[in-house]
């Protein structure tokens, strides 16, 4: 047997630019994040005392985002194929930071364009719009293009990981930039109540959107495929093409769906997905609900959530690339790590019961950690089974399944709390999702073992 790590050299002249596209791709997810969770903290105790919204109201926003965001990821994934990850993903953080910004008008949106429809359109059901109906559309409208947009982040960044990082490396990585999306949760409550309390909530939208403007002029001058990049050494070069060459044959993206790899990708994040949308979307509203936590006060719980959730996210891919290291297989590495995961979330049921706020916040952040923890191992399993060239395609697929079980959770959620105003059974469900989901990927893939394809197939 060859050994990888001699055959490239000694570890110090392995080269340290992967790392630098590593970091770009955390910040792309801080960003992604920052602009997605604003409505969330901005949710309680500003935008539906302003409008009037229920929670159902609040629902079908978020179903908005969900839907655009099953669609995006799936288009996303196969432009990243299609055109690379640099355009690609120049194009989606472009298209998201618009969207973002976008949210910051319905304001203006009501204040002049109410009188205005019901002037016009007086006797029709655009006249008998209230303030309320109308924020509602406004703020669905800007949540969906901001949806198709980002589901671009997660296709791309999972592509970018698979061509700069050898397989051994690759849980760590996605790990790292996965924890983006906790540190964009930990800014979005420290920044976005003070931008609210000194220039309102538009302002907020403004300047959170327009932070994927900068991100996108270092993108640019920093990323090109490692095969291409000046700054990348042969030596680094030879060791991130250190695993044995994919097939050459051309992937039809349907014919992705005849594969088991993508079926036990997707059917993970149709049963995981979902719950990551529950916290990020009705945590705040909960701390605010059962614990009277407000705009002013929501900054540390929501800062403890998400920096445990960071732990998870890195711990997660360290532990599975630790167990290969220590000579597991990549099928007990990333299994067991699944498994360590899922077991970590089930005391979140206890959540909605606890008295004390704190130790309702420590059981949202275990489960938060395990969630990244278990979700850097399942995007990994793409990385682990799936030629290179279709890897964002199958990123694409299994994310549009969890947007998709992310707007059956939003609109079912929104339903539950109005009809019983107690969070207990959407905690359930996020209790037992992981464990559901761990049975039926070792279902259908006993064995990691990776996706064979040839012309003839196809």
């Amino acid at each position: 047997m060859v050994d990888n790590d001699a055959a490239v050299g000694p570890r110090s002249s392995r080269g340290w630019y992967r790392w630098v596209i590593c970091g770009l791709l955390f910040f792309a997810t801080t960003v992604n994040y920052i602009d997605r969770q604003v409505i969330a903290v901005l949710k309680a105790d500003t935008l539906m005392p302003e409008f009037g919204w229920t929670e159902v109201d609040y629902s079908r926003i978020v179903f908005a985002f969900q839907l655009a965001y099953a669609l995006g990821y799936v288009l996303a994934g196969r432009m990243m194929d299609w055109i690379g990850v640099r355009r690609g993903f120049t194009i989606a953080v472009v298209l998201w930071s618009v969207a973002a910004m976008a949210h910051g008008l319905v304001r203006e949106l009501v204040d002049f364009g109410l009188p205005w429809l019901q002037t016009v359109f007086d006797g029709t059901l655009l006249g008998a719009l209230t303030a309320t109906g109308l924020s509602v559309v406004g703020f669905s409208t800007a949540r969906f293009g901001l949806g198709l947009a980002e589901g671009g982040n997660f296709p791309g960044a999972i592509k970018a990981v698979g061509e700069w990082f050898p397989k051994k490396e690759r849980a760590l990585a996605t790990g790292i930039f996965n924890a983006g999306s906790n540190v964009g949760a930990i800014i979005t409550p420290l920044m976005v109540p003070w931008i609210t309390l000194h220039w309102g909530w538009p302002m907020a939208f403004y300047v959170t959107g327009a932070l994927g403007f900068f991100w996108m002029i270092a993108w640019i001058f920093l990323y090109e495929s490692p095969q291409r990049h000046p700054r990348v050494s042969a030596e680094e070069l030879a060791y991130i093409r250190s695993d044995p060459p994919d097939p050459p044959a051309r992937i039809p993206w349907l014919h992705l769906l005849r594969y088991r790899q993508t079926w036990a990708y997707t059917v993970g994040m149709f049963l995981v997905s979902p719950i990551w949308w529950f916290y990020l979307y009705w945590v705040p509203g909960f701390l605010y609900d059962n614990h009277g936590i407000d705009l002013k006060n929501i900054g540390p719980p929501l800062v403890t959530i998400y920096l445990l959730a960071d732990v998870g996210s890195i711990g997660g891919g360290w532990l599975s690339s630790w167990l290969i290291k220590r000579g597991k297989s990549l099928n007990f590495a990333r299994k067991t790590t699944l498994l360590v995961c899922a077991l970590c979330v089930v005391p979140v049921f206890a959540a909605s019961q606890v008295t004390d706020v704190w130790l309702a916040v420590l059981l949202i952040g275990l489960a938060a950690a395990a969630h990244q923890g278990f979700s850097a191992n399942l995007y990994t399993l793409v990385s682990d089974t799936v030629p290179r060239k279709a890897v964002s395609s199958v990123v694409g697929i299994g994310g549009m399944a969890g947007a998709i079980g992310g707007m059956l959770i939003a609109l079912l959620v929104g339903y539950i709390l109005d009809w019983t105003h107690n969070y207990l059974t959407p905690f359930c469900i996020a209790a037992s999702a992981y464990l559901v989901a761990l049975g039926i990927i070792h279902w259908m893939l006993p064995r990691l073992e990776a996706m064979q394809f040839d012309e003839e197939s196809a």
